[in-house]
Parts: structure tokens; sequence; C-alpha cells
């Protein structure tokens, strides 16, 4: 990288992607940064920092991996000791940010999204360097300034010059929320779109719990006695207009989840999923395993974050899918010695990129240019 004073710049990690954090530094030309996270005995995280950090910019890289709690408070602890030792700027680096996808409130939950932004705002940091969100809109949640960077030119690249006869696919949504990004991704490389429709299982949001408790059966006329009736004046010519149910709150009416069905032709196609996170599979093999029945002669999976979590690369080394491509935003060199499918695309360019014009204070629309929100 071109334009960077090495003078008051530092670049630290913790244990989630040190790999990243290495190839981020060497395309900046510049060593990683003095900093020793480790576990105590009990588990406590300890942090040391050796290099002094006073007056300069820190950019911390932290990505979230399966063990997000513990990458969580490694950065906390990493952003509260270059506070406390006085640095410039705090800058955190999370390539893929944990609790991302709890960012609605559901049920008698919670919005953890939230609370992991106000818990980072207060540890320290200043700014936030981040990548395909999952909802673009948890930028809302802090306080600080978000860099929202987008991995799809990357995915876009790798279709048209790895995939053979690419003009030849559909882009795929495997469920309706994704249908945004599926039609982005379609507009791009001129391709048709394909959207499966439909659940295997129950959803996790249809749930029962107590707020689709029935009403009361009893009449509220029962309840309160026939004098609240006697009491109401004469109804006026508008209100006459006004309807009301007859007995109490009526019922929820339950969601019914049709099967899973393709809106769009797959037949003779070159089938491509895309979403923004992999990790429990099995949604993406019974719709890989749907488009096979529907004619897709082969069926890639594209996406920016690959977790992988529990039994997902014996789970895609078994299914239709012919290749999964992801980005290095999370470690997964385990998964790929136990899936031969899975290909990784190296984006520690952007990363170097972003972090080399936010510390030359220059602008970051360059790294946006032709994304649209849908991305």
């Amino acid at each position: 990288m071109d334009n960077i004073s090495t003078s008051d710049i530092v670049i630290i990690n913790g244990n989630s992607h040190p790999d990243l954090a290495n190839m981020v530094a060497e395309r900046m030309g510049l060593k990683n940064g003095g900093c020793s996270v480790f576990h105590k005995s009990n588990r406590e995280t300890i942090v040391e920092i050796s290099d002094s950090v006073r007056g300069k910019d820190i950019y911390i890289i932290q990505t979230g991996t399966k063990d997000a709690n513990n990458n969580i408070m490694e950065l906390l602890i990493m952003a509260y000791a270059c506070k406390t030792s006085s640095a410039r700027s705090i800058v955190g680096v999370i390539p893929y940010l944990p609790y991302s996808k709890q960012c609605k409130m559901r049920k008698r939950g919670c919005i953890v999204s939230k609370l992991l932004a106000k818990m980072m705002c207060t540890s320290g940091l200043t700014h936030i360097i981040t990548m395909d969100l999952h909802q673009k809109e948890i930028q809302g949640f802090f306080d600080i300034p978000v860099d929202n960077l987008r991995a799809s030119p990357f995915l876009l690249q790798y279709i048209q010059e790895s995939i053979p006869d690419y003009r030849n696919s559909v882009i795929v949504a495997r469920n309706p929320g994704v249908a945004k990004k599926a039609n982005s991704y379609a507009e791009r490389l001129r391709l048709g779109l394909a959207v499966i429709h439909g659940e295997q299982k129950e959803a996790e949001s249809d749930e029962v719990d107590g707020r689709y408790s029935p009403p009361p059966t009893r009449a509220y006329s029962d309840i309160l006695g026939n004098s609240v009736e006697m009491c109401m004046p004469a109804a006026s010519s508008s209100r006459q207009r006004t309807t009301s149910v007859s007995v109490g709150v009526p019922e929820h009416p339950v969601k019914v989840k049709p099967p899973l069905t393709i809106v769009g032709d797959v037949n003779g196609r070159i089938a491509i999923m895309v979403d923004d996170l992999i990790d429990d599979v099995q949604a993406f093999v019974a719709a890989a395993e749907m488009l096979k029945e529907n004619g897709a002669c082969r069926i890639y999976v594209l996406a920016t974050h690959g977790l992988l979590s529990s039994d997902a690369p014996r789970l895609l080394e078994e299914s239709v899918i012919d290749e999964i491509v992801v980005t290095n935003t999370i470690p997964h060199e385990i998964q790929k010695l136990q899936c031969n499918k899975i290909k990784t695309i190296d984006i520690s360019i952007l990363i170097a990129e972003a972090i080399r014009r936010i510390h030359n204070k220059e602008s970051m629309s360059y790294l946006f240019r032709n994304v649209t929100l849908e991305d």
C-alpha cells in the first residue's frame, strides 16, 4: 500500500483470525503490533500491549468466529487497554460482526446487536470497519462511524472468471429475504433471477409463546356487565360507519408455510445461490436438492461469511452442491480439510485499503462505487 505513515499507526489483533491480520499488515507494509491476548486457568482474558500506543491510531483486527463470546471480550479489553493508554483513535476492524443476526426483537428476547454496539462504544472504539452486515440498519445502533464494506465485487469477479459458461446461469435467492441481494447480483451480471419460497420446517418466529395466547373465551359483556351498554350515548352517523369486533380481541391467525417451491426457471441452467452468511447449511442443502429436481445442471453457493458450524462440512460434502465460495472474513481452514468443495476468496486487500483511506482521511466512496443499498 502507498502513502502510509508508519510512525503513528499500530495494527494489533486478537486470537480470532491472526492470519487475516498478518495479511492486512503485510499489504500495508507494516508489522503487526506487539499485543498478547491469552486466557488464565479460570478463563479470564488477559491483554498485554508491549509497544507504546500513546497518541497513535490503533486498528484492532478481530472478527467473529464460532467462539463469539471470547472474540467479543478480547476486542473489548484490547480497546479499553488502548483507551486507558491514551491512544489517539481506536478503530475496530470486525470483518464479521458477531450477533448481527440478532438485530430484531423476537418474542420476549432482546436486540442483542444493540447491546453489543453500546458495549463497543463504551470500551473506547471510535470507528468500526465491518463487512456485509446481516442488516445494514445495524449501523444505526452505533454512536460512532461505521463503514460497512462490500464483498460483492470479489464474488461477482469470481462468477465471471471461475464459473464456466456463467452466461447460462440464474441467480437464486434461497428465501424471499435474500431476494434483494440476489436481484442486485442478477442485474450486475445481466442474468435471470429465481426465488425459492416456502419452508420445510416451522420458522422460529412462528413458534407458540405467550404473545399468541388466545383471548378470553368469555364475552366481555358478561365480564363488565350490561350496565356499560346502557350508559353509552346514542351513536352518531359517523360512528355508525365504524366496524368493531363482536366479542373481545380477535385471535391471531396462524401462519401456514407452504412447501418449497421455485419461482423462476432453472431447468438446464447453472444455479448460483447468494447470501451473506453460511452457518447451518440444512436450508442450503434442501434448496439445492429442489434446484436439482427442477433441472439445474450445476449448483454454486456464494457467501461473504463462511461460519460453517457443527457438521456443515460433512453435509456440504454429501450434498448435490458442486461448489461453496466464501471469503476469508472468518477462518475456516479446518472446514476446508473436511470438505473439498469449499473455495476461499481473499479480501485482505479491501480491508487494507479501507484502513489506509481512513488513516489518511481520504474519501471512502471509492470502495462503495456502483454499490446499491440492496447489496
